[in-house]
């Protein structure tokens, strides 16, 4: 099944479910529809958005060859990427960045003391 018609199954399926779909997440500002589609793209890739923005991102690129075209190479970039990389840092390295991450994530408290001394300087005029 080509991507272009898993998107229009998948588009087809989610407004059978929960009725027509508003394409595009959020407000597009100025932007066209397709930029502001590229815009997001990645955090469709990655699952970072809502259910409802996802949805419309779906709408979106069912519709759209050329946005649906880009997300196919991002895609597939993604899964060479991920295939690619099966080596693994060192134990060793792991670790320090490990430890780094958890100093860098633990709450620092300060605590500092102040001692005001109050002197009086007395000078006598002879």
């Amino acid at each position: 099944m080509s991507m272009s018609e898993r998107w229009d199954r998948d588009t087809q399926d989610a407004e059978a479910a929960q009725g027509p779909v508003t394409p595009i997440p959020h407000a597009t500002e100025g932007e066209s529809e397709c930029e502001h589609a590229l815009t997001h793209l990645y955090e469709f890739l990655d699952s970072e958005m809502t259910p409802d923005d996802e949805r419309r991102m779906r709408a979106h690129v069912a519709h759209c060859s050329p946005c649906l075209a880009e997300l196919s190479v991002e895609e597939l970039v993604k899964q060479l990427v991920r295939r690619s990389c099966h080596e693994q840092a060192p134990a060793g390295l792991r670790e320090r960045i490990h430890a780094q991450l958890t100093v860098m994530s633990t709450p620092t408290i300060v605590t500092t003391t102040t001692t005001v001394v109050s002197s009086t300087v007395v000078t006598e005029i002879r």
